[in-house]
């Protein structure tokens, strides 16, 4: 036996032991980290609400947001007729037939919302304006950055919401993704449907809460329900 072991102390093992501790340790730190970092984007991350679910419309505040005038709505342009089968509304970069009826009863949608007072606002491109016409029944002025599609997106989206009024923005599936981005919605969950809205609560400092999305065959069903 080794002098040492009469002492209580282990002698050859040691340093082996030690070793394999520090490596443990080293692994349980990581996972601990890890688990962290999860935690915290989980808490830090923004869901999209389905609107098109009652309780879920009604806990989301929009119909009261909408009444004080404190809504961005982010409408994506209708069904583009150079990527679907449908016959072409008219010009091929423009929407299809389908699209003109979607985009149409989006509108019925928002009239019952109420469009008193709101600022509507549509990207240039064909296929957008053609969409803000059948949603709102008129021509709506064009603005370039609502076809950009870039980091500014979001900052001018803001920019152009009046106080008390709400703003209607038809425009692009990457632009509500990078709106939805800086609002820490994950990748996952940024896709808009052809015509569906995403609404955004500002309060009076401008900062802005993602209240849920609402896609085009829910409109009349969901409005219903909160007999609108």
């Amino acid at each position: 036996m080794h002098p040492s072991s009469t002492l209580g102390y282990p002698a050859i093992n040691a340093p082996r032991k030690w070793r394999m501790s520090r490596q443990t340790l080293g692994a349980v730190v990581g996972i601990c980290v890890m688990l962290a970092a999860v935690t915290t984007w989980l808490a830090t991350r923004t869901p999209i609400v389905d609107l098109g679910n009652e309780q879920q419309l009604s806990d989301s505040g929009l119909l009261q947001d909408w009444a004080d005038g404190a809504v961005i709505v982010m409408i994506r342009h209708a069904e583009r007729c150079d990527s679907a089968p449908g016959p072409c509304l008219s010009d091929p970069t423009g929407i299809t037939v389908a699209g003109s009826k979607a985009a149409a009863r989006v509108g019925e949608g928002l009239g019952k919302l109420g469009l008193a007072g709101a600022d509507m606002l549509a990207s240039p491109k064909l296929r957008t304006q053609q969409t803000a016409h059948f949603i709102l029944g008129q021509a709506v002025t064009s603005q370039a950055w609502l076809e950009h599609c870039d980091n500014q997106f979001a900052s001018e989206s803001l920019a152009h919401k009046r106080a008390g009024h709400n703003l209607v923005l038809v425009t692009h599936n990457g632009c509500i993704d990078h709106f939805a981005r800086q609002q820490g919605v994950a990748g996952g969950e940024r896709e808009s449907n052809y015509a569906s809205a995403l609404f955004v609560s500002v309060d009076a400092k401008g900062k802005a809460r993602v209240l849920g999305r609402l896609n085009e065959p829910d409109w009349q069903r969901v409005l219903a329900s909160t007999g609108r």
